[in-house]
């Protein structure tokens, strides 16, 4: 019996393990939704555990986050970490040329949010 048990333990620990490392493998996914001369609108799904580079940003930029989220911030120059915790519908304001730190969702789930660049 306590083979059994222990067998079920290690078989649950290590499909664990796997599905966490399988969703960690999954990319940033981005996908223009609009687009005209004034503004693209991107929706961005963020999977757990999968860090965004660090870049400048080419444009000014409003985000929307879709879901509900927490993510660490984490700044390229200084490496400190910031723990943000963002709701469904709250909006950022981002300006052209800042320095967008990079990004990892610390959640238990993906999370998507939209960026709208404008031109």
């Amino acid at each position: 019996m306590r083979k059994v048990i222990l067998t079920a333990i290690l078989s649950s620990a290590l499909t664990f393990t796997v599905m966490r490392f399988a969703a960690a493998a999954e990319p940033i996914t981005e996908k223009v939704v609009f687009e005209n001369a004034k503004v693209t609108v991107t929706d961005r799904s963020y999977p757990v555990g999968v860090a965004r580079a660090p870049h400048i940003r080419s444009t000014n930029q409003v985000i929307v986050f879709l879901d509900d989220c927490v993510y660490d911030r984490i700044d390229a120059d200084t490496k400190k970490t910031e723990r943000k915790t963002r709701k469904a519908g709250e909006v950022l304001w981002h300006d052209k040329g800042e320095h967008a730190p990079a990004l990892v969702n610390r959640g238990s789930k993906p999370f998507r949010s939209l960026m709208v660049a404008l031109k």
